[in-house]
């Protein structure tokens, strides 16, 4: 039998900015925490680590000059952050300056989504996920 790769979990979210200490200064506002990790220092942040959420993920903001080849404009995978009050989050997040890009949309009972686009042109995705919850339910046994 062939080998499989093993996914385990994520463990970073990279969004690119052209300003990392404005980045900085919005994600510490809507996550409701400073960054735990910044480099070279917080004046001048090229990088800088939030931790959030149950399991502890990171959300790493790298400053785009370091970013790989990518399009210009938003595009490609989005990563989905799971709320308990998906519109209730997203307004909080139009409100702070991002912009609506994935209207609310539900895949069925208990998976609702939207996205939006950060003040730095990454798309921010939002999710009420009802596996989500389960799974951390399960966790917690």
């Amino acid at each position: 039998m062939e080998k499989t790769i093993s996914l385990r979990g994520l463990t970073t979210i990279s969004y690119w900015a052209d300003d990392v200490k404005a980045a900085k200064k919005w994600y510490t506002e809507i996550l409701g925490q400073e960054p735990y990790f910044e480099r070279p220092d917080a004046e001048n942040p090229a990088y800088i680590e939030f931790r959030i959420g149950d399991y502890q993920h990171e959300l790493g903001i790298i400053d785009r000059k370091y970013a790989p080849p990518m399009p210009a404009q938003p595009g490609g995978i989005i990563a989905y952050w799971h709320v308990d009050n998906l519109e209730e989050t997203l307004n909080r997040l139009i409100a702070h300056g991002a912009t609506a890009y994935g209207p609310i949309t539900e895949y069925g009972v208990g998976f609702v989504t939207a996205s939006v686009i950060d003040p730095f042109g990454n798309i921010f995705g939002i999710m009420y996920n009802k596996h989500y919850l389960e799974i951390l339910e399960q966790s917690a046994k």
